[in-house]
């Protein structure tokens, strides 16, 4: 049985790595490699959108189009969407290197929101 990977669960959302069909999840890895500052600052908007619901500052959450919006807890962007209206899945992530994100970040987003709805509504493992 593979595994689910959940970020954080919080009273509102609960926030989910995405992970393919063969339970590898490079959105989770990314975020394992970061050192712990930085890993805390994407917690904490974790927290923030889980159990408020909502990120009011837009400089550290925002919608980018597509039904996908970006987490930005510093130079990392975390690309996610919401779905079946409890859960936020998170995608992929990058290092933010340039001022407009790659297009190829926003293509990887919808591609993988796609295999997740696709493989959800196949009534397989969604994690």
């Amino acid at each position: 049985m593979k595994q689910k990977f959940i970020a954080y669960e919080g009273v509102k959302f609960s926030i989910e790595w995405y992970s393919d069909d063969r339970g590898k999840s490079e959105v989770l890895d990314y975020y394992a490699d970061l050192p712990e500052t930085r890993k805390d600052k994407i917690l904490y908007l974790f927290r923030l959108i889980g159990d408020i619901g909502k990120i009011f500052n837009k400089e550290k959450f925002r919608y980018e189009g597509e039904q996908i919006y970006t987490f930005k807890p510093s130079s990392d962007r975390f690309l996610c969407f919401f779905f079946d209206g409890s859960k936020v899945i998170v995608t992929n992530a990058y290092e933010k290197k340039t001022s407009k994100m790659p297009r190829r970040e926003l293509e990887k987003a919808l591609k993988i929101k796609a295999d997740y709805i696709h493989r959800t509504k196949k009534g397989k493992q969604s994690w």
